[in-house]
């Protein structure tokens, strides 16, 4: 029945996709972070190029954006991210940059939400005790954002997982990649589609639901 899967490495391609998921919510997270601080930060300038910066990337498609990093970045200027000029490595690194570009401007926009539940008399407070915009935002503000903000995360981790199939534009060897090759090989469509379709379900589903649980648990009762 599953006859067709012979000879293709469909779980290292599930494995590639898996890390470039984490890879790039890990990057995302830490940059979204950043952005958001910046976009509630006091310094205008920093203000500014958080707010232009969350609301070009939103609307830049994201295939247009990966191969940006492998026409502009790496064809163009020159740009090898430290991959000793190996293809598949440099791909794949420039897919998890683009992807981290991308991300983290939801990821940002997730933690600004969750700093604007947290009472402006915390901050206040904060700052009344001497406390400085820094020290307040990583003490008393973030914290609660994090865990208010943990189930619409979840979301954008789910979306990322889906996004990296958009690698496949600049020949990552993911899981969309392999199913593009095997659907030009094979003569089973549906069987493929679905084999892969699941594979998605398992690597997300799951994800969703423990994230939502855990959201659930940290959530603050106000």
């Amino acid at each position: 029945m599953f006859d067709f899967l012979q000879g293709y490495d469909v779980l290292g391609a599930f494995w590639t996709t898996v890390q470039l998921t984490l890879l790039a919510a890990v990057g995302s997270l830490v940059w979204g972070t950043l952005l958001a601080a910046m976009r509630v930060g006091p310094v205008p300038l920093m203000r500014g190029f958080g707010t232009v910066y969350v609301n070009t990337v939103r609307n830049i498609p994201l295939t247009v954006i990966i191969l940006f990093t492998s026409l502009g970045l790496a064809n163009t200027l020159g740009v090898t991210l430290g991959a000793k000029g190996v293809i598949d490595t440099l791909n794949f690194r420039l897919a998890v940059l683009g992807l981290v570009a991308y991300t983290s401007a939801f990821v940002c926009e997730v933690i600004r939400s969750g700093i604007n539940t947290v009472p402006v008399g915390q901050a206040e407070a904060a700052r009344a005790i001497g406390l400085s915009f820094s020290q307040v935002l990583r003490l008393v503000v973030l914290p609660q954002a994090f865990r208010s903000s943990v189930g619409p995360l979840a979301n954008v981790l789910i979306a990322l997982t889906k996004n990296t199939t958009v690698a496949a534009a600049i020949g990552v060897a993911e899981a969309a990649t392999l199913m593009k090759t095997m659907v030009e090989k094979e003569a089973q469509l549906i069987p493929i589609t679905a084999v892969f379709a699941l594979g998605f379900v398992i690597l997300t589903l799951p994800t969703g639901l423990i994230l939502g649980w855990v959201g659930k648990k940290v959530a603050i009762k106000r």
